[in-house]
């Protein structure tokens, strides 16, 4: 079945099984810490590929709330971090990013079985295909170019002033990826992928300056937007649990990825129909983030894209490998596992263009 075009942030499903938890014991502490809460709640959850679980809660006043908790089970001292998604966010609700109102965090695994945070709901619509296939070219065109401000706003923001000083490590961001990802990739590799190699020497001996710091959001892009019910503007950013202070231009590339989704992946992410009306070329697209942001150009875009590209193929052999855990038959895990070669491939390809 052919994936959605778009869906809606009311569309939900019941809760799945694997994660359940004591839902009295939610309502009893929403009511305790949010403020015009009215029990009873009927809870659903939302579909998607996001690690941690996140569920519609609905009062009995007709309010809309939203819980994010980590998921069940063992994790790694790192991963599903709902506390720094809960301050980035709540960091960011006086700036000009737009993101949903956080109105608690709760740290205690005892209430619901791991920690949550709870925000506003945001009526909205959310965008899976790129090229925005069910809209006019006029909405296309807006859409691009709200999405385009949004992230130029989010790197404008002076983070030590709201408080996110220490929410990561000021310069050497790039070099961290590109030994991160290596070793991640070496870990969980299931062939000898040559690209993979080829790119881990390439990357470093090819890095610009990694000075440049700014809040980045770590996965931008449109499906991690909510768009307004009836109009053509963003009204919320979500999923920041990658999010972290780092160099700009590395967001932007993972932004501009769908330009260059290679054309035989059949994977979860889609790749931009290049003749689609209203839909910016990717010169035009850097342009415009360029005068945002008060950049005469990017000298080394072809890096930023490169690393991009790779970051997400050794993210995706991960997903694969840790898919093979379960199901070794899997037809979503074979077409990760060639999806890793493909993105590799495109960013060698780059490489060669110089």
């Amino acid at each position: 079945m052919a994936k959605a075009t778009f869906s809606r942030t009311t569309d939900t499903v019941p809760v799945l099984d694997q994660h359940r938890f004591d839902e009295a014991a939610l309502t009893r502490w929403l009511a305790g810490h949010v403020e015009g809460f009215r029990a009873p709640v009927r809870l659903s959850q939302f579909q998607g590929g996001m690690s941690n679980p996140t569920f519609l809660a609905e009062d009995a006043g007709g309010r809309g709330y939203v819980v994010r908790k980590k998921p069940p089970g063992e994790l790694l001292p790192s991963a599903h971090a709902v506390d720094r998604e809960h301050l980035v966010t709540s960091a960011l609700a006086g700036t000009a990013v737009p993101v949903a109102r956080t109105l608690a965090l709760c740290d205690d695994s005892t209430v619901i079985g791991t920690a949550f945070f709870v925000m506003q709901h945001v009526p909205g619509r959310i965008f899976h295909d790129p090229s925005l296939p069910d809209l006019t070219p006029a909405e296309r065109t807006t859409i691009y170019d709200s999405m385009n401000a949004t992230l130029a706003a989010l790197h404008a923001v002076d983070y030590p002033n709201v408080g996110l000083a220490d929410y990561g490590r000021a310069g050497g961001y790039m070099g961290r990826q590109v030994k991160r990802w290596s070793q991640q990739y070496e870990s969980s590799k299931t062939d000898d992928i040559a690209e993979m190699y080829r790119l881990m020497a390439w990357l470093p001996a090819n890095m610009p300056d990694d000075s440049e710091t700014t809040i980045v959001h770590g996965d931008f892009r449109l499906e991690n937007l909510i768009v307004h019910p009836n109009e053509p503007r963003i009204v919320a950013v979500l999923d920041w649990e990658l999010s972290t202070l780092g160099h700009p231009l590395s967001d932007l590339a993972y932004n501009c990825l769908p330009y260059y989704w290679p054309e035989e992946s059949l994977g979860d992410m889609r790749g931009l129909d290049p003749d689609t009306p209203g839909i910016p070329s990717e010169a035009d697209y850097v342009a415009a983030y360029c005068r945002r942001s008060g950049r005469a150009g990017i000298p080394d875009w072809a890096f930023y894209l490169v690393l991009s590209l790779f970051r997400l193929a050794a993210i995706i052999q991960g997903v694969y490998y840790r898919g093979l855990q379960g199901n070794a038959a899997s037809p979503e895990a074979l077409l990760r596992r060639d999806l890793t070669r493909q993105l590799s491939k495109r960013a060698c390809e780059l490489v060669e263009k110089g």
